[in-house]
């Protein structure tokens, strides 16, 4: 299958990109987030990959989860945390987040703006694992882990 060119410019207000969908982040209830919206931009099967923009609301916050494949996330526009492992990590445009395969991680937008970012993943990758008791007690067991988490 041969793919025409295409440019996406993102729109001036609420980071959506032209002419792409936006879609739900997750299936409501299918795990706890809230506030996230998601648009694939790029995906092209000879490379087996594809490129995600992710828009945190402020006060929003991603699924906490981990699984086998990598992440490679780009911050493009506001602020906010990331959970990496189990380090916090402040996180504002331009930054490069590395999240290796099976490390737990969570995004949140700062209170006062949103949290946009690129995500490269393969195309083909397993399904997001939550946390389960065991897993949250020893996440908690570092308070800045446990203050910044939600489930």
């Amino acid at each position: 299958m041969t793919y025409a060119p295409k440019v996406h410019r993102p729109r001036i207000q609420g980071g959506h990109w032209q002419d792409v969908a936006l879609l739900a982040y997750k299936q409501m209830g299918s795990a706890p987030f809230r506030d996230v919206t998601r648009q694939v931009l790029f995906e092209d099967p000879a490379l087996g990959c594809e490129l995600r923009y992710f828009e945190v609301a402020p006060k929003g916050h991603s699924t906490l989860e981990r699984h086998e494949h990598v992440h490679a996330v780009m911050i493009l526009r506001g602020h906010g945390c990331c959970l990496v492992g189990d380090q916090v990590f402040e996180v504002a445009e331009q930054d490069l987040v590395h999240i290796p395969g099976m490390t737990w991680h969570q995004f949140r937008a700062a209170e006062d703006a949103p949290l946009g970012f690129l995500c490269m993943v393969n195309t083909t990758r397993d399904r997001p694992r939550l946390p389960d008791e065991a897993d949250l007690a020893a996440l908690r067991s570092r308070p800045e882990v446990a203050e910044f988490i939600r489930t």
